[in-house]
């Protein structure tokens, strides 16, 4: 070997030793991460999701601290290069970061026997018109092949299913709930389906992190941590529901889509 070949072996050498000691140091870290994590969702998610959990998050791994920024359902744009992991309702069409789906929400229209005593129960989506409604936005109904888009005009306008749940119990008119809500021992009997045949839109839940270079232990632990509990058995919006029926699956989902 001459003089040149064996520089450029104890060089070789190094650079094998330092990307050894970096993927040494990167497991280290996988175990134990350590720093702040930013994360933007959304208000329901923050209460039913995080507040529950991040007990046991924590718990798992100390050296983590965790900022969480709550948004409202109407804000939907691309989060800020500060936040670790933004989670939105719906998959973005185009976006400059990765997204990991989780499990989405199956719902149904309720209300409260009362209303129906006072109000009666429609029989078709276009009957809903005539009816207080709570919600925003345009409600989607499908059955089999069948879609309708009732031209509803709500009394009470408002994006939060907590506060959707509170009205319907009260009696003040029909909302569409999660059925992880309306299935819950507090409410299930006191909660009646309307056009139980007829589907509102499903709510998809999707993380969006930076592609693969920045993909950090730190989020990593979050996105995997997240996947034993949403949609699962563990879930803790269920109260000890079990999750079958009231969830989808991200996979068939996928596989299924355009």
């Amino acid at each position: 070997m001459t003089d040149f070949g064996k520089e450029y072996m104890q060089i070789c050498r190094r650079a094998l030793r330092t990307l050894r000691d970096g993927s040494e140091l990167l497991e280290t870290h996988r175990e134990r991460p350590s720093g702040l994590i930013k994360i933007a969702c959304p208000i329901t998610m923050a209460r039913l999701i995080f507040a529950p959990l991040l007990k046991e998050f924590l718990g798992r791994y100390p050296d983590l601290s965790v900022e969480i920024e709550p948004y409202a359902s109407g804000w939907d744009r691309e989060p800020g290069e500060d936040v670790d992991v933004f989670f939105k309702v719906r998959a973005p069409r185009d976006s400059v970061r990765r997204v990991r789906p989780y499990p989405g929400t199956k719902r149904g229209l309720f209300t409260s026997s009362d209303y129906i005593t006072a109000r009666g129960n429609p029989v078709t989506p276009d009957e809903l018109e005539a009816h207080t409604c709570i919600g925003s936005g345009t409600w989607k109904l499908s059955r089999g092949s069948k879609v309708a888009a009732p031209n509803i005009v709500f009394k009470v306008v408002v994006s939060d299913p907590v506060v959707h749940l509170d009205l319907a119990l009260g009696g003040l008119g029909i909302a569409i709930l999660p059925l992880y809500m309306a299935k819950r021992p507090d409410t299930r009997n006191r909660l009646m389906p309307i056009l139980p045949h007829w589907s509102p839109e499903l709510i998809s839940l999707c993380a969006l992190f930076s592609g693969p270079a920045r993909l950090t232990p730190k989020v990593q632990v979050l996105l995997d941590f997240l996947g034993e509990y949403i949609g699962t058995d563990r879930d803790p919006r269920l109260h000890s529901v079990p999750a079958k029926g009231l969830f989808t699956d991200p996979k068939l989902e996928a596989t299924s889509g355009p």
